[in-house]
């Protein structure tokens, strides 16, 4: 009996439904009355199901004429209180209807399409698409092949030549079927019913879908089924239920969205997989390059297009209107006060400004933008209104027709207010009451635009509008702080019989570290440490240095105290002599009872050495992706080589990042090179919003890094508990691009959660970097990255890590107190502050690129094995050919390579990156990460899981790291097995080596050197037929001399 099968690979961008932003999707397969569903993934807008799905086909000749339909639903028996039973709620996410022509009656020849979703209704809300692969076999071969009758000429020819794939118009005889989302089981199956009666001819539409070329990898672990969810019932009997067991162990070949975080084990047969298949980048997470029209690229083209600093975006106009104040206002109130503010009405959007209490002659001073796309009159309204308790009182009004409004381009002087005098609602003019207005068409250049109230916010008040702005900040200016601390003299310990244990601490700030207590126990203790801190500008804490005696296990006395601010302390510019140290007064600390006015006649001493390091780059993120190299003090810094210029586009396809209260997502960029940082404004209640806002930075040196983040806004409704949730990120290096060249670019913006990887969206990027000074940027080349001091007087290894966690603290707070504040956790996404804790997954990508780069070494190595075994005659034979060549002029041996390392470069060069560098899922081993690793690497610091999740985490960590153990020893016997050529450890080898070195030293003397080359050189090179599959001699005495593994314990 033949079967048809539906592999459900996965789905994407499905319609949220749960009312919190989510959906639990399954997919439901109805074929000839059959019906079949898969499990149901949890909270997935993004699910893979990688199932296949069986049913009976009575008859293989009917199948063109048939029509398959696949049904997608949201689950939502959660709000059913109980959780089963048959009356649980199905919400529709979009179906598909394909036409059994399509169908193919063999495996291996079809592949994997993807269909976009289609409505049920006119008032169906459906978005997404789902992938695809549906085949018909007969018998127990998977693979096999059917043949229709010959009477059937059509059914043979569309076999032989497969049919694009169809879709049934979804809009004919559909006027029976309900428009509500919320459907039962039963209600389904009558409409289902209904629809068999009303069957008639459907309209065929054709689309076209491009199956995808090269194999994923995936791993689809099995996934407990929730209670009441329905599973494809297993076949028994016969070849076809053999075959369907084992191909349901296989992982699809199939180009499909991951989503890579599972709650169970990876299937058994997904390793074999693993290692047979090297699957390609899932296009989904690559570039995708686009032409938007810019300015700066249709001038490079030739075109007549007025100049404009604004030239990597897209240019936006708006509507401003400036209120600046009122004089004469009437008096509304029986009081005899007026309490006025100015209403600004264009269409359906309304902008208002504050209202000032008793006051016939207020000044705002404030602006508003409407955006020229959404302009839904040609009328401006500015009333004036008097706020009151019931209802505001009418004042008076201005009328503008939006076609008589001058344009206004920069670099024009702003336009200058007029006065205006006030309508009553007849629309005569009265003697009382002007009103100071601008108006005027503009761009995104206007200088009015960062501090103006734009159309899409005006539900937002006065107090959260400036969390909405654009802004530029820049980080503080920071100074390493040494602290020497060298010895005391004539202490006095509260207990008079015994001798101080004594140890300083030094506190700057939120910077506390104290020194190793003193060798010996003295009054007079000396102790030679230093320490480092991080200070910034403007100077403003105060250093306080304590002397404390240990008494006992968790009981310390304060034997003195000095306080020393930092503007007193000294600078240090590159590698001159430190500072004379300091001798400084130690105030002796009373507790309340004992007095606070006592004065000492007589003080202890403390010997300390301060400076503020001015040569050194303080570190605030990682070196690797480090965006500013600079010294402290400007009079050490580089000259500028050259200007980056930054265009924010847009963004598309991002998720709803506020499901829960009923909005979308309010969404801004930060990008952060040097110490600029930027913010753009938050565009809110979108999900693809245009921002197109143009920065730039001096560019010092050209192997940076700028790095752009977006993040949702949620600070816009009066919140301030609620941390800015994270969108993605993007890096990019500068020296990857090329000079005067502008790069648009979407790309996708990931991030790694606790339940895997997730891309919630594309941003659009447009890039240039202009180089003003080749010369410098050259010389760059060949400087070291960091300040002379770095290589000078190096900061020890274990400050460097701590050193910048409080340098990220410092840059994170004083950022948080701008207005609008940068937050804490959106400096600490830009600037990776967990970028050194432990993550077995960024573990893995090392070892990974460890390994892709000694692979160019093992490929010169079986190079070299190939021609000694003759593998290729010719090629063998050129190598002898050359190798006596070189060896009778050996002078041509480094010509020879550097020649041939610019041949490899140029013919290299056909094959440059042609776009920016983008995050790598592949290399940075997120694309099959195990849930588990996943939650170790986002577990805080101490742990907070159970104790039996860390002991098995402890656990695999001693796995790995006996591994790593064993590796290493093996490093180091083959280091022991060399000493012990010279060590006489094994007297008899040592012998036989020194016999040996002598008779070759003799030997090579009496020889020319070019016949011992020769001759070694034709030995290593000699025929298969002269080797024996026995290791060579030397290969054996090297591996016969002893180490020192077994001296070990």
């Amino acid at each position: 009996m033949a079967k048809l099968v539906v592999e459900v690979a996965d789905a994407s961008d499905l319609m949220p439904k749960d009312g919190q932003g989510s959906a639990s999707p399954f997919v439901e397969v109805e074929f000839e009355g059959q019906k079949q569903r898969t499990s149901t993934k949890h909270k997935e807008l993004n699910p893979q199901w990688n199932e296949k799905l069986v049913l009976d086909l009575n008859d293989p000749r009917d199948l063109p004429t048939s029509t398959i339909q696949v049904v997608v639903y949201n689950d939502g028996r959660e709000k059913v209180p109980g959780g089963g039973g048959g009356g649980q709620l199905k919400n529709f996410l979009g179906r598909v209807r394909i036409s059994g022509s399509s169908v193919l009656f063999s495996e291996p020849d079809s592949t994997v399409q993807r269909y976009p979703l289609d409505k049920r209704g006119l008032f169906s809300h459906i978005k997404g698409e789902i992938a695809l692969r549906v085949y018909a076999v007969v018998g127990g071969g998977g693979g096999s092949s059917f043949t229709p009758a010959p009477e059937m000429p059509g059914v043979e020819e569309r076999v032989e030549q497969p049919a694009p794939l169809r879709e049934i118009d979804p809009n004919k005889g559909e006027e029976e079927e309900e428009f509500h989302h919320h459907n039962h089981d039963h209600d389904h199956e009558e409409m289902m019913k209904s629809k068999k009666k009303h069957k008639e001819k459907d309209k065929v539409r054709t689309f076209h879908s491009i199956p995808t070329g090269a194999a994923a990898h995936h791993r689809p672990p099995p996934q407990q089924a929730p209670p009441g969810a329905a599973f494809p019932p297993p076949f028994s009997g016969g070849g076809f239920g053999m075959g369907f067991e084992a191909h349901h162990q296989k992982t699809p070949v199939i180009e499909t969205r991951t989503d890579y975080a599972r709650a169970a084990t990876p299937a058994p047969g997904t390793s074999v997989m693993h290692h047979m298949h090297m699957p390609k980048q899932n296009p989904e997470f690559l570039l995708v390059e686009t032409s938007p029209p810019l300015a700066g690229r249709m001038r490079y083209k030739g075109g007549d297009k007025t100049s404009s600093t604004y030239d990597l975006v897209e240019q936006m106009h708006f509507l401003y209107v400036s209120v600046v104040k009122a004089r004469d206002l009437p008096v509304m109130d029986v009081s005899g006060s007026l309490d006025p503010y100015v209403e600004v009405k264009l269409g359906n959007y309304k902008g208002k400004t504050k209202y000032l209490e008793k006051n016939q002659y207020p000044v705002w001073n404030q602006i508003f933008a409407f955006s020229k796309e959404r302009l839904q009159s040609n009328l401006l309204e500015v009333m004036v209104k008097d706020k009151d308790f019931a209802k505001d009182d009418f004042v008076g009004r201005v009328y503008f027709d939006l076609t008589e409004v001058p344009l206004r381009v920069p670099p024009d002087s702003p336009l200058a207010p007029q006065w205006y005098r006030l309508e009553d609602r007849k629309g005569f003019k009265g003697r009382e009451g002007e009103l100071m207005l601008a108006v005027w068409m503009g761009t995104q250049a206007d200088e009015a635009f960062p501090e103006a109230w734009h159309s899409d916010a005006h539900d937002i008040g006065h107090t959260n509008l400036a969390n909405t702005r654009s802004k530029v900040y820049f980080s503080p200016k920071l100074y390493y702080l040494r602290v020497q601390v060298i010895e005391a003299q004539d202490l006095v310990p509260h207990d008079k019989g015994r001798l101080p244990d004594a140890y300083v601490k030094v506190v700057l700030g939120n910077q506390a570290r104290a020194s190793r207590p003193s060798q010996m126990r003295t009054v007079n203790p000396i102790w030679n440490e230093e320490l480092m801190y991080v200070a910034s500008e403007p100077f403003e804490d105060f250093i306080i240095i304590t002397v404390e005696d240990r008494v006992g296990p968790g009981r310390e006395e304060i034997l003195g105290r000095a306080i020393v601010s930092l503007r007193d302390v000294p600078q240090r510019l590159e590698t001159t002599k430190m500072p004379e140290p300091r001798w400084f007064s130690l105030m002796k600390h009373y507790s309340d009872d004992e007095g606070k006015e006592r004065k000492e006649k007589f003080s202890s001493k403390i010997l300390l050495g301060l400076c503020l390091e001015a040569g050194y780059h303080v570190l605030d993120e990682s070196t690797h992706f480090s965006s500013n190299l600079q010294p402290s003090s400007k009079h050490l810094r580089k000259s500028s080589i050259g200007i980056l210029e930054l265009g924010i586009l847009s963004a598309k396809n991002l998720l709803p990042m506020k499901g829960r209260e009923g909005r979308t997502t309010d969404s801004y960029c930060v990008a952060k090179y040097g110490n600029k940082w930027i913010r753009t404004r938050t565009l809110l209640d979108t999900l693809h919003p245009k921002w197109n806002e143009q920065f730039s930075w001096e560019v010092y040196d050209p192997c940076t890094v700028i790095t752009i983040g977006v993040f949702d806004n949620w600070h816009t409704n009066g919140h301030s508990d609620i941390r800015d949730q994270r969108i993605g990120k993007v890096r990019i290096r500068l020296s990857t691009l090329e000079t005067d060249k502008i790069y648009t670019h979407y790309y996708p913006l990931l991030v790694l959660q606790p339940n895997g990887l997730k891309k919630h969206g594309e941003i659009q990027l447009a890039l240039r970097f202009t180089c003003t000074a080749w010369v410098n940027m050259v010389v760059q080349y060949g400087k070291p990255l960091l300040p002379k001091m770095h290589y000078a007087q190096p900061i020890p290894v274990r400050h460097i890590d701590w050193l910048r966690h409080q340098a990220m603290q410092i840059v994170a707070g004083r950022l948080a107190r701008a207005e609008p504040p940068l937050r804490r956790e959106v400096v600490e996404y830009m600037l990776d502050v967990d970028y050194h804790m432990w993550s077995l997954r960024r573990s893995k990508a090392n070892f990974h690129r460890i390994m892709s780069v000694l692979s160019g070494v093992t490929a010169v190595f079986k190079w070299f094995n190939d021609i000694c075994f003759w593998r290729n005659p010719i090629t063998t034979c050129l190598v002898h050919i050359l190798f006596l060549i070189l060896v009778c002029y050996p002078e041509l041996v480094l010509p020879t390579v550097f020649l041939y390392l610019f041949v490899i470069g140029l013919w290299n060069y056909r094959f440059r990156p042609r776009h920016p560098p983008h995050m790598d899922i592949r290399l940075s081993q997120a694309d099959h990460v195990h849930p588990d690793e996943l939650d170790e690497e986002f577990d805080s610091f101490p742990t907070s899981r159970p104790s039996d999740i860390v002991r098995m985490r402890y656990d695999r960590l001693r796995s790995v790291a006996g591994r790593v153990q064993t590796v290493i020893g093996d490093l180091a016997s083959q280091g022991e097995r060399a000493q012990a050529l010279l060590s006489w450890r094994d007297p008899r080898a040592t012998a036989i080596f020194i016999i040996f070195s002598l008779i070759s030293a003799v030997f090579i003397y009496v020889t020319p050197f070019q016949i011992v080359a020769m001759l070694f050189g034709l030995y290593m090179l000699r025929h298969p037929k002269f080797r024996s599959r026995l290791p060579s001699v030397p290969v054996n005495f090297f591996k016969r001399l002893p180490a020192k593994s077994d001296l070990l314990l």
